[in-house]
């Protein structure tokens, strides 16, 4: 490959920036990759960063990936069937969501879902103990 064609591979930035070197042509070129190498690994950490941003951090597929979204569910119909009037299903409801969910922060060894839900659980089921009664 002739100087000329080579130089005329590097683009007009390349070749003003090394313009007054010593350097032969393929070096600048060597230059100019290692350049364009550095800014692509940048930029692909960026985008890398963005995709693990958007991963969920829980599992999928497991068991308390369906735990957890069953104790979800219950909750929210129970928290629907209370608002509608129908306080022993809602109740119940809810206690079986929060034993769900309590299971899923043992699972996880995360205390503020298990002290969160026990506490919300515990409540509602002390409610319902005493709705029994009367």
């Amino acid at each position: 490959m002739s100087d000329h064609s080579l130089e005329t591979e590097l683009d007009v930035e390349t070749v003003d920036r090394y313009k007054d070197s010593t350097m032969s042509k393929a070096g600048k070129l060597a230059m100019e990759l290692n350049i364009e190498r550095k800014r692509l690994k940048e930029e692909l950490a960026q985008v890398q960063a963005e995709v693990e941003d958007l991963t969920p951090t829980t599992p999928t597929g497991t068991i308390d990936w369906y735990v957890k979204w069953a104790s979800m569910i219950l909750a929210v119909l129970g928290v629907f069937t209370l608002s509608a009037g129908w306080t022993l299903c809602g109740q119940t409801l809810y206690v079986l969501s929060s034993c769900g969910w309590v299971f899923v922060g043992m699972t996880w060894g995360d205390r503020a879902i298990m002290i969160g839900s026990a506490i919300s659980g515990t409540a509602v089921a002390m409610n319902l103990v005493q709705g029994l009664q009367i």
